[in-house]
This record gives C-alpha cells, structure tokens and sequence, in this order.
C-alpha cells in the first residue's frame, strides 16, 4: 500500500492535515487477528515512533506469559491513512512492530517482523532485492449466519438471498428468481449478480486509502462468492495490503447489512474459497522469472518452484492453517492439491500464467493457499521454500499438462499432493522446516508455538466434538 508518510514529522503533519482527534494503534497478533487501541492525537508525539507504547503482551494469543507481559507496539511511520470507518472521530491509523521493553529487538513471535527478516535475508543471499506477491483473496458475502456449539448441542446456519437453496421461498414477498445456480457464478450480469454495488463501494473505499484494485466480479459458488484482486506488491507492504483489504471488506459488508467470511469452506457441495498467490522476484528493477525455458520461465523460476513443491506439505501449515481449510482441499474435486506445475491446468499446485507475454508480467501462482492464512507468515514461508529451491537448484520434474481428472491410478499415484489435514500439515512443518530458519526468519520459538497453538486450540477442539454429520451417519446404527 504507497504511504503519503515516510517520517514521524510527516505523520504528525498529515495528522494536522486531514484534522485527525484520534490515533488507532493496529498490530497483527501471532494466529493471524488484527489487534487495535486508540490514543488521542495529542498523546503522538515524535519520540512515539521510537519509543513505542506499553501494552499487556499475556493477553495476545501466543505470545508472553505473565510473567514476563509487558511489550512495546512501534508504529511504523510509513503506514499512515485515514481509517474509514471511523465516523464520530476522525481517526488517523498506523500498523505497529512488536519489540521487547528491555532488549528494544524485534519479538520473534510478531508476524510482521518475521516478514521484515524474509525480506532482509532475501538481500542478504544476493539472488534479489524484491519478492513481489499478489494474493486473490476469495471470500463469501452471506446476509446471515448463525452457529453455537455446547456440550449437548452444535449448530451453524447461512444464509444468502442469491442464495440457490432459496429459489422456492416463498415468505417475506415475492420471488423473483434470479439467482446463481451452484457452480455458475462465475460470472452472470444482474439480476443474477445480486451483490455488483456492494463489490463496488468495497473497491472505492479500498482504493480511498491507496490500494490500487485491479478487478471485481462474482466468483464461481452461488450465495454471494466474490472476488477482488488489489495489485501486487512486495513481501512486507503485500502482508499490510491483505490485512487492510480484510478489515475494509468485512466492514463494508456489515455497514450494508451483510456479513463476509474468508473461511475456505463455509457451503458443502459448492465451490470453496482460494487464495491463489502470484510470486516474483526482481534485482535491481529486472524481472528475474523471465527465460527461455518451460511456458517462458527462466531456469531460476523453475528451481523456485522445485522449492515450493518439495515444501509444499509444510507450507500448508502456514497457507493453509485452519481445519476448515482441508474441506476445500479434497482430492478429485477442483482443488489445486497436486504438488505439480503447469503453465495453464488450474487443478495442478502451481500454475504459470500465460495471459501476458511481457517479461515484466512472469511469474508463478502457487494455487493452494486460502484466506484464513496469516499473510505475513504465509508470504514469508512461501519465499523461503523457494529460496531453498533455487539455492539448492531443487528440479520441480517435469510439467502436468494433461487433466488431472483424465489420468489412471497409475499415474496419479505418482503425483504427490497436499496433506489432508491440519494436523498432516503441522507434522509435515515439524519434520521440514530447516529451510524457514535460514536467516533467523522464523525461530525455532515460532515454530513450536504454531504448531502447539494449532494442535491444542484447533485440531483438537474440532476433533473432540460429534459433528451433526455425525448424528445423521451414526445416531440409528
């Protein structure tokens, strides 16, 4: 996201500027979850930026104990807007780095500095000087939704009035029946697109604090399945662009009387929700993907891929971290969860787009990620594996260019693919992740509290409980 700040001095004048009374302190806590306060303007002061401002560090989820809570938030000058959904106070916002009050080093365990270290180790080994990232954040725009969960009862309910299930209603008024059928909203003009204008004030309020979007529209599931693609950039501003495009997304919505979820899989028996990203790397304003071997790619490409694959399985824990996520990779359904690579067959992990022919627009799209993710970790993690690969010149084999769906038993079987789970992701990080210590990217600190984190308050809290599609498969047995 292009800043209009890049010193405490401009801030403070921009603040003066655009008459700000209120200051809204935003920092991404460890799972994922952006974490707010509001100081008034007149407490920001130059000497804040390097001073930073206490809070209670025990209260954020996996980060201190309490014994040792007190941690600093550092807002980063560069990071300035004018937070839109501030209607009473005008409000000034900046993202924040964690430090510790003692040693004044970044804390290990802050997303957005582990994505700062991806970045310095990335110059550090002289192969490039830029990553660029470019996520398609898929996301469901629902009109209700209800869920609980007890000892003696669980339940969720959704609801949508493009929704297909709700083309014999019949109460609250007339039907009028236009609605996308499953698996055909990608992408019909309205009335069947009933969600058009609301996309539309999501992108004009994105781009009101300076992320440029590239594309709206409808996406493939009915119940309002949707789409908006804001435009590349680096490593470290992509992570701060997904967690603004979250936050102006979701609030939109429920300022127009709808909820949004970026969950994978909240439908059964439609399409769930990717978050393809695009990779690049870059030296000195060149694109480095750009060659003369397969689909266009440069031999340095290919080794990044052959990074991507081999890590893949790990990689899941970060891109694809939640339970829910391994609803949506299933295979045999569209899903992208063959680790191969194909310049144009969108069932394979990694696709090279072919749309574009300047060397400017190569790169690669690995396929498997989805919304849930942190992006800052996901980003980071992704660069890493495909560091290793082309330090260790890994060969990513031969392309998939055949339909997956086609192959025999006998072929498939020599296709590798995604785990099937969340606790088949986190094995895979703990038996590989050598590759993400490279640089003291991630610490070992952070990788034995992702994985304890994910197994005690997600795997096993889901696994723990009957499902109700337990009680229609088992209740009469």
């Amino acid at each position: 996201m292009p800043g209009k700040t890049k010193t405490p001095s401009e801030v403070l004048a921009f603040a003066r500027e655009n008459g700000c009374e209120m200051v809204d302190m935003k920092f991404m806590d460890f799972v994922g979850q952006w974490q707010h306060f509001g100081i008034p303007i007149r407490e920001l002061t130059e000497a804040s930026f390097e001073d930073g401002l206490g809070f209670d560090g025990s209260s954020i989820r996996g980060w201190q104990p309490i014994h040792a809570s007190d941690m600093l938030v550092v807002p980063d000058p560069t990071t300035a807007v004018i937070d839109p959904f501030y209607a009473n106070a005008k409000t000034l916002s900046l993202l924040c780095d964690i430090a510790d009050p003692i040693t004044r080093q970044g804390y290990s365990r802050d997303p957005r500095f582990i994505a700062k270290k991806a970045e310095a180790y990335l110059r550090q080994t002289g192969i490039a000087d830029t990553a660029y990232f470019g996520p398609e954040a898929e996301f469901f725009i629902f009109d209700d939704v209800r869920f609980d969960q007890t000892p003696n009862a669980a339940f969720y309910a959704v609801d949508s009035e493009e929704g297909v299930w709700n083309s014999g209603r019949s109460e609250g008024g007339p039907n009028l029946g236009h609605r996308p059928r499953h698996k055909e909203g990608y992408f019909p003009v309205p009335p069947i697109d009933q969600l058009t204008e609301l996309r539309h004030v999501m992108v004009q309020t994105l781009e009101q604090i300076g992320i440029r979007v590239e594309r709206e529209h409808h996406e493939v599931a009915t119940a309002g399945q949707a789409e908006i693609d804001f435009r590349f950039n680096s490593l470290l501003a992509c992570g701060d662009d997904l967690m603004w495009f979250k936050y102006i997304i979701k609030n939109v919505a429920r300022l127009n009387g709808r909820t949004v979820t970026f969950m994978p899989k909240p439908l059964y028996g439609d399409n769930g929700s990717g978050m393809h990203c695009h990779m690049s790397l870059w030296k000195d304003g060149t694109p480095l993907f750009a060659g003369d071997r397969y689909a266009g790619l440069s031999q340095m490409a290919l080794h990044y891929i052959g990074g991507v694959l081999k890590h893949a399985p790990a990689l899941c824990a970060f891109a694809n971290p939640t339970t829910n996520s391994y609803r949506r990779l299933v295979p045999g359904f569209e899903a992208p969860v063959n680790l191969a690579y194909s310049s144009r067959n969108r069932s394979a992990a990694i696709r090279v787009p072919m749309v574009e022919t300047s060397p400017k627009s190569k790169r690669i799209e690995f396929r498997v990620p989805d919304p849930t993710c942190n992006g800052y970790l996901a980003f980071a993690a992704m660069l890493m594996a495909g560091l290793d690969g082309i330090e260790n010149q890994i060969d990513p084999g031969e392309p998939l260019d055949k339909d997956i769906y086609g192959l025999s038993p006998e072929e498939l079987a020599d296709v590798p693919s995604t785990p099937g789970s969340l606790e088949g992701a986190l094995d895979a990080l703990r038996a590989d992740h050598a590759f993400l210590l490279k640089g003291d990217v991630f610490t070992e600190d952070v990788i034995d509290m992702w994985i304890d984190w994910k197994m005690t308050n997600e795997v096993n809290f889901v696994r723990m409980r009957p499902t109700p599609s337990e009680f229609f498969l088992y209740y009469n047995i």
